[in-house]
């Protein structure tokens, strides 16, 4: 289950209270150091960008391929760990504005993580160490350390147990 704290709104779509909830110049400056970070080759520079201007947690390292968009509004939720490869246009999400409330939630994503290209990885989710996301996925709940998972949403296709077990029999 994600783990997202909930703002409940009165009035109009909480899209409406956007910036009641997260100052405009806030986000002017993540959506320009983003968009910076986004086309450039230099990983370190990326991780750079990430960790001085967006205070996300970036371990040491990891790779964010190009294009990839972090939350705009509340990058400091996201926390990355060592050695972690986020594919080609991956959006990780730390925020969802629904039409009766907002939710915050902080994304983890462990150590030796790979995510593939064109996924979206959704508020209040944790991602465990090892784990695998297949391309074009949803990532709406947490992912076990160690396991495989794709789709949309995102199912368990095999965990690290199921895959020592194969490899076992293959021997």
């Amino acid at each position: 289950m994600r783990d997202t704290k909930r703002y409940p709104v009165e009035d109009a779509n909480s899209l409406w209270r956007i910036y009641k909830t997260v100052p405009f110049l806030k986000v002017m400056k993540n959506f320009i150091v983003i968009q910076m970070a986004r086309y450039t080759p230099f990983l370190s520079v990326k991780n750079w960008l990430y960790r001085t201007f967006l205070r996300m947690e970036v371990g040491k390292q990891t790779a964010f391929a190009l294009m990839v968009m972090p939350d705009t509004m509340f990058p400091e939720l996201i926390k990355v760990g060592h050695n972690s490869i986020i594919g080609y246009n991956t959006t990780i999400l730390a925020h969802e504005y629904l039409i009766t409330e907002y939710r915050l939630g902080e994304v983890r994503i462990g150590d030796h993580v790979l995510i593939g290209a064109n996924t979206t990885i959704l508020p209040g989710v944790t991602i465990g160490d090892g784990a695998v996301i297949s391309a074009a996925s949803l990532v709406n709940k947490d992912v076990p350390a160690g396991a495989f998972v794709g789709g949309n949403p995102a199912k368990v296709i095999y965990t690290k147990v199921e895959m020592e077990e194969r490899n076992r029999q293959e021997e």
